[in-house]
């Protein structure tokens, strides 16, 4: 037997010495018809009948079939005895074909959507018809021989019109009984069509078994014989047939049953590839293997006949078993690395403009395939982004997911977009189909309240209308705002509003208030400077829920009510990070369109610059990055300039945090797939470790920083630029003295006379001014003591406590604010006091020498359990997910 890549005859794939045309019409069409048939042949034969020009079989044929006369009283004659039935006259056959189009275009075939990283690594490959084209001379030569054999033998002698195949089809096709005998040709016309139509209607037609479509396939496969070399029909039909099994084209079909190029199928292979194209889901090897190795047999013993193959080799193949070797499907985000992902890039590749102006020119384009399309995607990135997931929140653990989005500021450019679920179908838990980090018209949920991760919304807000950070409010545990208007003016129902925890109270102002993430005090300062323009500034930082519906804004907005995705939350902070521009996302690049005239196409990114005041984007920046520093965020650096805020909502539904630096921007978000209010993240065990409650520091932050540290580690570290707009100097403690309207004065020296609001006290350590009426004495550096005052806002009822360079102590009192905050006592070196506890909001004292390294903690501030090193504005320890940030419905 010889080798199983020994080509087969040569001879028959090029041209063919010139057949006698005559003989053979006379030979076909007589042997099949009655006398009428007989004397249209007659006539054909007459009209044929001068000696032909040597060396010219084109010139040959056009005589017979070339002019649509000719052609139309072919076809007419071939069918005249059953015209009659079918209520058309010969003449109308004629006609018909004359008026057919016979310009048939031959684009390239529709080949699969490749997908890259950033860097041109590829990602997926997406397809409705997955196919790769080759030309001919990478293709086995068994499998046109194989082709030739079963399905058109005199393929290389022909023109197009094969009169005894086509004359037998037709005969049959009338009687009903309809059987092939369409030449490779005419098959390969009938696939162009297929690929071609764009709607139902024409599918349906050009898969129709009816006479009109065989004459139709006949008059374009004169064209296309007129047009194309008998080597490109055949590398043409090659790469457009069907193969089952999704495979479109020769090379795709190799891959998929042998695992092999199309390059180096045996004959065996060849013949059982070739056999499909008959019924490509009868005779699939994977799914019905008697029938196709009947069929493979058969195909090799037409090899036999035709000359291709030695009687001893189809012997020797056919007593051979299948032997298929899949390769799975491909050509789909199901099965590429990065599914979800996909699956947003191909959703927003069909819905932008930047790829075409309409929407039926990108349909076409995503259907036609053949482009690279180069994602904005970092897989360094992405790659620490799912293992930080799967160390927190493991795949499949307790229906709990984590999701979690990189997008870079200025840009809009998306490089991260991970989650712990795996891509399916099915009800098994830690799987799923819904894209967890985007919208629901992108493929996503229909998004997640985002918790107290909108307060610094509210900040923008303020900041944009005036205030500064030393805008304070008495914040207690729990309190009601009555005066907030809608949007349309209407006055809004009173709103309870409370903290979550029991000693975060007291006097907070823009600074202290995040840092504890107070609820209270936020809800104050939404009801200061407006509700409608509060959700007015998060709308212009892109914030949409996630369900496509307008925002609703209630009371509760500066507490994160609504429902919105990871990405949306990830674009506003780049907001932030960006000093004040705002950019769609966007996940492509740029996109190649292959071929000879191929040309990449750069997918520009849509910003707003100045969607929000640079100079209020920066005093955001310097109150975000305070959380890291004795806040909500303490203990999650990254040993960079970070700003960042964490969420939880009500009840721990979902958990969150958004943070970033200067050049990158993210979100995390962790809750229960099966919907957060009804499986809420309270005793719950994630990843063999059992957590109370799951705050945004708990399980987001880690994850956060545990991506960030190293997705930014080869970008250039950035310093947040400083506000040159003066917000005030206040202190970053709870209590403090008075200035009319809650301003504090920026006297270093102390705090401020008493005022109707009782403000807070100087940058440096002064004592307290009192409330009402109460006047605020100075505190020294050197260990004085600071000033009385008994009402609200005011100082401990001896005095404020000292804080000297030299080792000042503390003071007597303590707590301010209300006559149950108590005081503390120190020797004030070496931070060895026991600071002051807080009352009903009070503020806790704190010994500690000049340096800021002594001093033991106080109440936190309504946040996830601030604290801090000694000295750090919160002290005590460094904090666990212990003290809720906030708890009024519907998120803090």
């Amino acid at each position: 037997m010889t080798e199983s890549n020994q080509r087969p005859p040569r001879g028959r794939r090029h041209e063919a010495p010139r057949r006698n045309w005559r003989g053979a019409l006379s030979r076909a069409v007589p042997a099949a018809a009655g006398p009428r048939v007989r004397r249209w042949a007659e006539a054909l034969r007459r009209k044929v009948s001068e000696p032909t020009p040597a060396g010219d079989r084109r010139e040959t044929v056009q005589r017979l079939a070339g002019t649509g006369a000719v052609a139309g009283l072919l076809t007419a004659a071939l069918v005249m005895p059953w015209v009659g039935g079918l209520g058309l006259a010969a003449r109308d056959s004629a006609a018909a074909f004359m008026a057919l189009p016979s310009d048939l275009a031959v684009p390239h075939p529709a080949e699969r959507v490749l997908l890259t990283d950033v860097d041109g690594e590829p990602i997926a490959e997406v397809a409705e018809r997955e196919r790769d084209v080759v030309p001919l001379d990478e293709i086995s030569p068994w499998v046109p021989a194989a082709l030739m054999a079963i399905e058109d033998d005199r393929f290389y002698e022909h023109a197009g019109l094969d009169l005894r195949g086509t004359l037998r089809a037709a005969v049959r096709t009338v009687l009903g009984n309809t059987q092939g005998g369409s030449t490779i040709t005419q098959q390969y016309v009938k696939n162009l069509l297929m690929e071609q139509a764009d709607t139902e209607e024409e599918l349906a037609s050009a898969n129709a078994r009816t006479l009109t479509r065989k004459v139709l396939e006949l008059r374009y496969a004169i064209e296309l014989e007129e047009k194309l070399t008998k080597d490109e029909i055949m590398e043409g039909y090659l790469n457009l047939a069907y193969f089952g099994q999704n495979a479109y084209g020769i090379e795709v079909a190799a891959e998929r049953y042998f695992s092999v190029p199309a390059s180096e199928l045996d004959p065996a292979q060849a013949a059982t590839i070739v056999a499909l194209v008959r019924a490509p889901s009868y005779y699939d090897p994977l799914t019905n293997p008697e029938a196709s190795v009947e069929r493979r047999n058969l195909v090799l013993d037409r090899m036999v006949a035709t000359g291709h193959l030695e009687s001893a080799q189809a012997q020797e193949y056919k007593s051979r078993g299948l032997e298929v070797d899949e390769t799975p499907r491909a050509g789909s985000c199901f099965s590429s690395e990065q599914p979800f992902f996909c699956d947003y890039v191909m959703r927003w590749l069909g819905g932008s403009d930047a790829l075409a102006g309409t929407q039926e020119e990108r349909d076409r384009i995503l259907e036609r395939g053949g482009i690279t399309v180069r994602t904005t995607l970092d897989l360094d990135m992405q790659e620490a982004a799912e293992q930080a997931i799967e160390r927190y929140v493991p795949a499949g653990d307790s229906h709990k997911f984590a999701a979690e989005v990189l997008v870079e500021p200025g840009t809009g450019r998306v490089r991260v977009m991970a989650q712990n679920m795996r891509y399916g179908f099915d009800d098994e838990p830690g799987t799923t189909s819904i894209n967890l980090s985007v919208d629901h018209e992108d493929g996503g949920s229909l998004g997640y309240q985002a918790g107290s991760t909108f307060k610094p919304f509210t900040l923008a807000a303020a900041l944009d209308a005036g205030l500064k950070y030393d805008t304070s409010f008495s914040s207690p545990e729990s309190t009601t705002v009555s005066g907030l208007e809608n949007c349309e003016g209407g006055r809004m129902a009173p709103w309870d509003v409370r903290n979550a925890g029991e000693s975060d109270g007291g006097r907070h102002n823009m600074i202290s208030g995040t840092k504890g993430s107070v609820n209270t005090y936020f809800a104050q300062l939404q009801e200061r400077v407006g509700l409608c323009e509060t959700a007015e500034m998060a709308q212009s930082l892109g914030i949409h829920r996630a369900d496509g519906e307008d925002l609703q804004v209630w009371s509760s907005f500066t507490l994160g009510d609504q429902e919105v995705s990871p990405l949306t939350m990830a674009s506003a902070y780049a907001v932030f990070a960006s000093r004040g521009t705002y950019c769609e996302p966007v996940p492509v690049a740029s996109v190649l369109f292959e071929g000879e005239d191929g040309e990449e196409v750069e997918m520009g990114t849509e910003c707003e610059e100045g969607a929000l005041d640079t100079e209020v984007a920066d005093g955001v920046n310097h109150l975000l990055q305070q959380t890291f520093e004795g806040g909500t965020a303490n203990g999650l650096e990254i040993g960079r300039p970070v700003a960042g805020k964490t969420g939880t909502t009500d009840s721990a539904a979902y958990a969150w945090f958004a943070g970033y630096t200067p050049n990158l921007a993210g979100t995390v978000v962790v809750g229960d797939i099966r919907g957060g209010e009804q499986h809420t993240l309270q005793g719950v065990t994630i990843g063999d470790r059992y957590y109370g409650i799951v705050y945004g520091a708990t399980l987001p932050g880690p994850i956060w920083q545990a991506t960030m540290r190293e997705a930014v580690a080869d970008l250039p570290e950035e310093e947040f630029a400083p506000s040159p707009k003066v917000y005030g100097k206040a202190s970053d403690k709870p209590s403090g003295g008075g200035g009319d309207n809650g301003d504090s004065d920026d006297s270093d020296a102390g705090g401020g006379d008493g005022g109707t609001a009782g403000g807070d006290g100087g940058v440096a350590a002064g004592g307290g001014g009192g409330g009402t009426g109460g006047g605020g004495g100075a505190g020294g550096d050197d260990g004085s003591t600071g000033g009385g005052g008994t009402g609200d806002g005011g100082g401990g009822a001896t005095g404020g406590g000292g804080g000297g360079s030299t080792g000042g102590g503390g003071g007597t009192g303590g707590g301010g604010g209300s006559t149950d905050g108590g005081g503390g006592t120190g020797d004030g070196d070496g931070g060895g006091s026991t600071g002051g506890g807080g009352g009903t909001g009070g503020g806790g004292g704190g010994g500690g020498d000049g340096s800021g390294t002594g001093g033991g903690g106080g109440g936190t501030g309504g946040g996830e359990s601030p604290g801090g090193d000694g000295g750090a504005p919160w002290g005590g320890a460094t904090p666990g997910p212990q003290a809720p940030e906030g708890g009024a419905s519907p998120g803090g």
